[in-house]
């Protein structure tokens, strides 16, 4: 068997394990996102939204909804990377991987697809939750629309990664989703255009990573945006291949790891 062969087969055997690892506790991955954007949907969409009327010129539910779905993405593919590389480096199982033949880049690729795909699969979870409070729904850009979503997901699998190699305890990994990842998600544009904002709150708001997530999503599914999509992308995809780049190095000195 080649070496290329070999690899992949362990890439596959790790991904695989990742995915297997969230689906069968499903009823604590897949079910409470569902049940959270409901009650957003029901809240702000049903009996706060009208009371609030258009936003960008559309229905405030219908702008809500990118901004909704972003943020499970965001939330779940962190979430995912960060509790499971942690939970192997606690029980002392990534020895196993590391003197392994598999190369250290085909290990940090295994745990962002499972991340990845847990991001993605939620992010469409919310949306069919969507279409049963907004049927009338629309994607008006499908392939901007997929590539914002994709790489949302391996941005923030890479972030958990950055905070499983750092945690030294559980309740490390719980900091900075808490008081980092949450209040930026909320503060970026989610449920609000920052053109409401006066000039001041709207400049600082330009400086939140997750306002270009957020509105690059937007414009996929909406048309709308109150960012450059060129520029926001750019730097989706510039930090994307720093957090990796970071990530691998981090890896291969064993920070972290090796005691």
């Amino acid at each position: 068997m080649s070496r290329k062969k070999e690899i992949f087969i362990a890439l596959v055997t790790l991904t695989k394990k990742e995915i297997r690892r969230y689906l069968r506790i499903w009823v604590q991955t897949l079910v409470p996102p569902a049940v959270t954007m409901s009650l957003y949907f029901v809240i702000f969409g049903t009996l706060i939204g009208p009371r609030i009327g258009s936003m960008d010129g559309l229905d405030y539910i219908q702008f809500m909804i990118p901004g909704l779905i972003m943020m499970s993405v965001i939330t779940n593919s962190y979430s995912n990377v960060v509790s499971s590389f942690y939970s192997v480096k606690f029980q002392k199982s990534i020895d196993e991987l590391l003197v392994s033949p598999m190369p250290n880049w085909a290990i940090l690729l295994g745990f962002i697809l499972g991340g990845v795909s847990r991001g993605v699969l939620i992010g469409c979870i919310v949306f069919c939750v969507s279409l049963f409070f907004y049927p009338a729904f629309t994607v008006i850009n499908p392939a901007l629309t997929i590539l914002v979503l994709f790489l949302t997901a391996i941005l923030f699998s890479l972030m958990g990664f950055l905070n499983a190699v750092f945690a030294d305890s559980f309740d490390d990994i719980s900091i900075i989703p808490t008081f980092i990842l949450t209040p930026l998600i909320y503060l970026g544009g989610v449920f609000y255009s920052i053109n409401m904002l006066p000039e001041f709150w709207r400049n600082i708001s330009l400086a939140n990573p997750m306002l270009y997530v957020v509105n690059t999503f937007r414009e996929g599914m909406l048309g709308v945006s109150d960012v450059s999509i060129p520029m926001a992308l750019s730097m989706i995809v510039l930090f994307i291949v720093i957090l990796g780049a970071a990530s691998l190095h981090l890896l291969n000195k064993g920070t972290g790891i090796r005691q």
